[in-house]
């Protein structure tokens, strides 16, 4: 995966907190998918303007204390299986 490349959320498609479930869904017109806590972070950085490299500098700095390269990995693992569901996509 390339860490300059761009993704946004599949047309149609929103992230949204859900209070009452005390985590983020993504919602799409069939339904919902509940999110955990790293999925939603992830994809509350993907915006159509961040690229991969500024969403995993961001996260770096909102949790320090995670080993830099599991950081990583770990976005670009998510992002494969979130472009996989078709939930986002890149230009």
């Amino acid at each position: 995966m390339k860490d300059d490349r761009i993704y946004r959320l599949r047309p149609g498609w929103r992230l949204q907190w859900e209070e009452a479930q005390g985590r983020h869904v993504l919602l799409y017109p069939e339904g919902m998918v509940k999110l955990n806590d790293s999925a939603g972070a992830i994809l509350s950085l993907i915006d159509g303007e961040r690229n991969v490299g500024d969403v995993i500098t961001e996260l770096r700095s909102r949790y320090p204390q995670a080993p830099a390269d599991e950081l990583q990995t770990d976005v670009h693992e998510f992002l494969d299986e979130a472009v996989q569901q078709g939930w986002i996509h890149h230009e």
